[in-house]
């Protein structure tokens, strides 16, 4: 409390006080004051003058405890504080997927050749790791004309060799034949992610590339027996966000040449169980087909549940071969446009 309030003794006349030494001393103190300030504001190494130092929280952080004192002097050594970033989050994380690339997988390729300028997809079928994110790969999406699930885990040969690791061999073989003739190409995914991508988001990523032709690569899981290749077309479809109609004729001829290399660079015979022995097959309910805007095909390169069939998917040379065919069915196509 002030000491000015009461009189220390009362009942005693209190004695007049004409000169306050408190109040002449104030000028001085301000002056000292004054030079102190000036002397911190020319230490300081911060943006603004000495003494604002603000109560705001540091960048990533809280407020800081000493709010509303002039920051200390940093050493020349030390970062800006602007440069701080938060910990690094590398370590695991509960999520079942990293965040997604805000784009599709850039186009390789694309030097001199006869393919130079042109572009194409290719969309290597499921993905190995599905089988662990089925809740995932169950989810519906729209496929124009309806919905169906996000992606499924695909077959295998009787003795574990995986539709997902046949189909992404071939789609890199495919990759570095069309690459050497000047293509730019571009896999849909390339066993890097931790599922898919769904099938609407492999016909967008084709859509995106503007691609001259796309193409899906699998081998089908049927019973023994049942044997061949087989090209599945996309049926004239309309509905939702699927229009074919412009992409029906052009694809059914990039299929008619795919298949026609296929059979000749590896001595395939068309599926004796689909297409009516021409190896060419109609669907409307392949979202990855209805949804594209480009001319783009699924093969089906084989019946992996077929112990012949089976014997010519697992063989390395054969697929060098069928990959072989393949790029020379989408070669003849593109360069016919």
């Amino acid at each position: 409390m002030s000491y000015g309030s009461f009189p220390r003794h009362p009942g005693r006349p209190r004695p007049a006080r004409p000169v306050r030494p408190a109040r002449r001393a104030r000028p001085a103190v301000a002056a000292l004051t004054a030079l102190l300030l000036a002397a911190v504001a020319g230490c300081d190494d911060g943006d603004g003058p000495a003494g604002d130092a603000k109560a705001s929280a540091p960048p990533g952080g809280s407020p800081s405890a000493s709010a509303g004192r002039a920051p200390a002097a940093v050493p020349p050594s030390s970062p800006p504080r602007e440069a701080k970033k938060a910990p690094s989050s590398s370590g695991p994380s509960d999520s079942p997927e990293p965040p997604k690339p805000s784009a599709p997988p850039a186009g390789e390729g694309g030097g001199d050749g006869p393919l130079r300028g042109k572009v194409v997809v290719i969309d290597p079928g499921h993905n190995i790791h599905n089988q662990q994110h089925t809740a995932e790969i169950d989810r519906s999406v729209d496929i124009g004309t309806g919905r169906k699930e996000c992606d499924t885990t695909g077959t295998s040969t009787n003795s574990g060799y995986a539709e997902a690791t046949f189909s992404l061999d071939v789609a890199h073989r495919i990759r570095s034949i069309l690459q050497a003739q000047g293509a730019t190409v571009t896999l849909t995914h390339d066993g890097d992610r931790p599922f898919g991508p769904c099938v609407d988001e492999r016909a967008a990523i084709g859509n995106k590339a503007h691609a001259d032709a796309a193409l899906s690569v699998h081998a089908d899981g049927a019973a023994p027996g049942q044997r061949g290749v087989h090209v599945i077309l996309p049926a004239k479809v309309k509905g939702g966000r699927a229009d074919t109609a412009p992409i029906a004729d052009p694809s059914k001829e990039l299929g008619e040449r795919v298949l026609g290399k296929f059979v000749q660079a590896t001595g395939s015979i068309p599926s004796n169980y689909v297409g009516h022995n021409t190896g060419l097959d109609v669907r409307s309910d392949l979202g990855g087909l209805n949804l594209s805007t480009v001319p783009k095909v699924f093969i089906e390169c084989g019946n992996m549940r077929d112990p012949q069939d089976a014997a010519q998917l697992t063989d390395d040379g054969w697929r060098q071969k069928a990959a072989q065919g393949i790029a020379d069915g989408i070669r003849d196509f593109v360069l016919s446009r």
